[in-house]
């Protein structure tokens, strides 16, 4: 998800609800936390986790990509690029937050 990683470290959402209450999430909890689901970040951008494994992230122009929830992480996929980028996934109540290999974390809410 090149997209995605690039502007993680600007994303973040406010509030951010305290370390205790996010729980960290399985392969069928990102599936059921993401599909037909859409995510607002700080900056402005939201994302949309189809149920087909496109997404659709828009912060002012749209950019599809793909995803999938495999080995309990959130993996996206961004062309031109043939990689996969791969993120841990937290819940606390309308929110989830991603957590890169490099511990950069991106917050969204849900719409």
């Amino acid at each position: 998800m090149r997209r995605f990683a690039l502007t993680c470290a600007l994303c973040t959402a406010a509030p951010a609800a305290s370390a205790a209450d996010w729980v960290r999430l399985d392969t069928d909890g990102i599936v059921v936390a993401l599909t037909d689901t859409k995510y607002a970040y700080e900056s402005g951008a939201t994302q949309h986790f189809y149920a087909s494994g496109r997404t659709l992230y828009d912060a002012g122009q749209d950019s599809w990509g793909t995803w999938e929830a495999r080995d309990d992480r959130y993996c996206s996929q961004w062309p031109p690029a043939s990689g996969w980028a791969c993120y841990d996934v937290e819940q606390s109540d309308d929110h989830v937050r991603f957590i890169g290999d490099s511990g950069d974390i991106t917050t969204g809410r849900r719409q």
